[in-house]
């Protein structure tokens, strides 16, 4: 039956990748990745030949009627990001809303997802958290710090390394210097790392050691 399915990719370690995600992958007509560099090179890790295809937030607005079009007409597809699973901070919202729309039975698998296991270890609250991906760099930025600075749930970013000091330190400008913050660094990788404490601890720990690698940042939600 003509299926789009969703993929989570290992976030660092391939390892962390399921069964039913390489058979997926192995079976179904054609693959949609972000980067096919990237995914080249897991695919060819675990000796996957399916063809691929490029998808990514520069063309997806203009290849998506194309991929609908194929998965009506009989082929299945799979779509996988470089890292984690699609739609969440990358490319994949606009490819599952059309298939929804043109009545396509779309698939998500479980997998890994950056902001799940910074969050369970931050230490922070996690009965109720709100994601709010990547902030605004220019426009809306303030206007967002602004409505946040009452938000009482825990608080999950993703940031850029060279952007987290900056952004720790307008943090503790609109949320407080003593908020709880957690920043946790290449999540299954190698140098894997997590740091705790206030804002002004966490900043002044990041001055002195330059982050390296893929960063989620868990902030606790304000008092009640």
């Amino acid at each position: 039956m003509p299926k789009l399915y969703l993929v989570p990719t290992p976030i660092g370690n391939l390892k962390d990748i399921t069964l039913r995600a390489l058979e997926v992958l192995q079976e179904v007509d054609f693959i949609l990745a972000e980067d096919t560099r990237t995914s080249g090179k897991l695919l060819k890790h675990f000796e996957i030949s399916t063809p691929m295809h490029s998808h990514h937030m520069h063309n997806e607005h203009k290849t998506t009627e194309g991929i609908v079009q194929r998965i009506l007409q009989g082929e299945t597809a799979a779509l996988i990001s470089d890292a984690g699973t699609p739609a969440i901070s990358d490319p994949g919202f606009l490819l599952t809303r059309a298939c929804v729309a043109a009545g396509i039975e779309v698939d998500c698998l479980p997998g890994a997802t950056a902001f799940v296991p910074a969050l369970v270890n931050s230490g922070l609250p996690n009965d109720k958290f709100v994601f709010e991906g990547f902030l605004p760099v220019k426009k809306g930025r303030q206007t967002r710090l602004e409505l946040l600075a009452e938000e009482k749930r825990t608080m999950i970013f993703y940031e850029s390394p060279h952007k987290l000091v900056k952004t720790l330190k307008q943090f503790a400008e609109h949320f407080g210097e003593e908020r709880p913050v957690s920043v946790s660094r290449e999540i299954t990788k190698l140098h894997e790392e997590t740091v705790r404490g206030t804002l002004a601890e966490v900043a002044s720990h990041f001055e002195k050691k330059p982050p390296k690698g893929e960063l989620v940042v868990v902030l606790g939600g304000a008092s009640s």
